[in-house]
């Protein structure tokens, strides 16, 4: 005699299906907790970069990358890398700049790391197309697959492992510049409230900086590296150039414009940063706005993916168990 058979679900064991979804479940619990209690403070590696930052600014290095390079003993490996890329006649001063530029977009202060970035575009797409070509047409794994599909996967391999560096960084620069563009319009009231305050400007960006660092971490280091270097570079307006080079927004554009025009021309700051910080608070509502508008249509795939499931599965669970038994039992 048979033993008994579970309860099934469009083919499948419901028990085993509970089983899964209790996984799952306890697995997001967990991440979730561990989430919780890892919590670390985002402003001391911070801290610690603009204090090396300070450093060298005290130092005299900022001139060149050259002779930052001259003054460090942590670059062998950029140098190694440096010399494979020119005897490959892949090192480009365009490319290295832009590179370099998007690191510090990304918050990377480490420049030397570009020459690793267009290393990987040269090793990466060695390494996983040749992997490719070996598991396809060696060891003829998927034998199934005919040749078209074949070689659309191995040039699928080569330009996605092209790609991933410059991928990567632009997320990283992305995500760093939706950080930075939610604090904008605070940061501006507090250097209004600053400027009426009667301080200069250095001492609002410290401020600013001091007091927006654990809500906007990202905003507040790039205002501390400015407020560093108004009080060490001998031209104020090439501080507030860094700033719109290390940030990748139009908004951070217009402040730089803005306070370049006062420190030019003597026009009052606090209010033209209150004109800047009302337009920007109304492009963050109207962003607001557009993603609320966009809410409807982005739910419609986790509705029918697991919502409606699982609604099946409490409606219909049920009922499939009592004919499976009723089946069993006749």
């Amino acid at each position: 005699m048979e033993g008994a058979a579970g309860p099934t679900l469009l083919g499948f064991d419901v028990i085993w299906i509970a089983t899964i979804l209790s996984a799952v479940a306890t697995l997001a619990v967990l991440t979730a907790i561990y989430a919780a209690t890892t919590v670390k403070d985002p402003m001391a590696k911070r801290v610690k970069a603009l204090n090396e930052r300070r450093e060298q600014l005290k130092a005299g290095i900022v001139a060149s990358t050259n002779r930052r390079k001259s003054l460090t003993n942590k670059n062998q490996a950029a140098d190694k890398v440096r010399g494979i890329l020119t005897q490959f006649k892949m090192l480009q001063d365009d490319q290295l700049k832009k590179t370099q530029t998007k690191l510090v977009q990304a918050g990377i202060r480490t420049k030397e790391l570009a020459f690793f970035i267009i290393f990987a575009r040269l090793v990466l797409p060695i390494v996983f197309g040749t992997a490719a070509v070996i598991a396809l047409y060696v060891l003829d794994w998927y034998p199934e697959w005919g040749a078209l599909r074949r070689y659309l996967t191995v040039a699928g391999v080569l330009i996605g492992a092209y790609k991933a560096p410059d991928i990567w960084l632009k997320n990283k620069v992305t995500k760093r510049s939706n950080a930075i563009r939610k604090g904008i319009p605070d940061a501006l009231d507090l250097l209004v409230i600053c400027a009426e305050a009667g301080l200069t400007v250095d001492a609002a960006f410290g401020r600013v900086a001091r007091e927006l660092g654990k809500a906007y971490p990202e905003l507040g280091d790039e205002f501390g590296l400015t407020a560093i270097e108004l009080g060490f570079l001998a031209e104020r307006r090439q501080a507030f150039e860094n700033l719109a080079s290390r940030v990748d927004l139009e908004a951070v554009r217009g402040v730089v414009t803005t306070m370049i025009q006062t420190e030019k021309y003597g026009t009052p700051l606090a209010s033209a940063l209150r004109v800047l910080s009302a337009e920007f608070r109304n492009e963050r509502m109207m962003r607001a706005e557009e993603k609320a508008a966009r809410l409807p249509a982005i739910m419609t795939i986790p509705l029918i993916m697991f919502i409606l499931p699982t609604l099946f599965v409490v409606i219909l669970g049920p009922a499939a168990c009592s004919i499976n038994d009723s089946f069993l039992n006749g």
